[in-house]
């Protein structure tokens, strides 16, 4: 049976009334399995409570109800325990800029308990590529050195679980693939990531389990491919080898376009129709075809329709 890193039961945060708002329920009643060794997509819209519960899981914001397990002690029985095997890579660049990489990360590990003798500063900071800034001052970082030091301070104790919050936000490609090829490797050695990120094409390519939050409450949770699989469309792309000027004759429930370079996109519901039918329908028509190509849906499709369906 497979254990779960983060367990979360019946996760409830509501913010009081303020300023004449009335009380806000951010979380509402959230259950919430992540397994361990996966690679973890946290997805919903601004506002879904994806930061509620990451602040949660890092112990900067209490719960108003509800159980939090990390790595298998619950949070308010063992808050110790539960707090050192997570370590949250926060959105914000919140560095103090009079240290540098190395200071800053000592000081982590003395936040944590980290025997000096047992410190991993130079191989973490090295991981990282930040062998040749370790003695600068964090202020002359720039915004892409300042993530990686941010990652490497979540490292200092060696958690289990790692929350990667919004990574690659405004980081240039080079970065954003040494981080991707080092979480790879993370979670190769055992480390549970777990990832938020507007990046969705991120989120497909890395995560094998994908969960999606909308309005407090969690609408989808499975295996990326099984999500992925849950939309019926798909959409044939076909160039003919004369233009077309009008659509051809097609089957019902079938829709179609001309492209702009020429090509006929026609799509339709695999649960109702087959694609042999459609190219006998082309067929039909007298259209000869010099190429093709299957359009499968992708984690936006997905993402786009749950969200709005669970908004109507």
């Amino acid at each position: 049976m497979t254990r779960n890193a983060i367990e979360l039961r019946g996760l409830r945060k509501v913010y009081a009334a303020q300023g004449g708002r009335p009380p806000k329920e951010a979380l509402k009643s959230l259950d919430l399995d992540i397994p361990e060794g996966a690679i973890f997509g946290l997805l919903g819209p601004n506002g879904a409570g994806k930061s509620t519960t990451i602040n949660i899981l890092a112990g900067l914001s209490n719960k108003t109800a509800g159980t939090v397990r990390i790595w298998g002690f619950d949070q308010d029985r063992n808050p110790r325990q539960s707090r050192a095997a997570i370590g949250i890579v926060p959105q914000e660049l919140n560095i103090d800029p009079f240290f540098t990489p190395r200071a800053a990360l000592d000081v982590q590990a003395g936040l944590y308990g980290v025997p000096r003798r047992q410190r991993r500063t130079d191989e973490i900071l090295k991981r990282v590529g930040l062998t040749e800034q370790a003695d600068v001052y964090a202020r002359t970082l720039s915004g892409g050195m300042k993530r990686r030091l941010l990652i490497a301070k979540a490292l200092v104790h060696n958690p289990p679980v790692l929350v990667l919050d919004e990574p690659t936000a405004g980081v240039d490609i080079e970065l954003r693939q040494m981080l991707w090829d080092y979480v790879r490797e993370l979670n190769a050695g055992g480390t549970t990531i777990i990832l938020t990120t507007h990046y969705l094409e991120e989120a497909e390519e890395m995560c094998g389990h994908i969960g999606i939050i909308n309005r407090g409450e969690l609408i989808a949770s499975e295996p990326t491919a099984s999500l992925i699989g849950r939309m019926d469309a798909k959409t044939l792309v076909v160039m003919p080898e004369s233009p077309l000027t009008v659509l051809p004759p097609l089957p019902d429930d079938v829709t179609g376009e001309i492209r702009a370079d020429g090509a006929l996109a026609i799509t339709w519901r695999k649960s109702r129709i087959q694609a042999g039918a459609i190219l006998a329908a082309l067929h039909e028509a007298g259209v000869t075809i010099t190429d093709l190509a299957i359009e499968e849906p992708h984690l936006e499709d997905v993402f786009v329709s749950l969200t709005r369906r669970s908004a109507a």
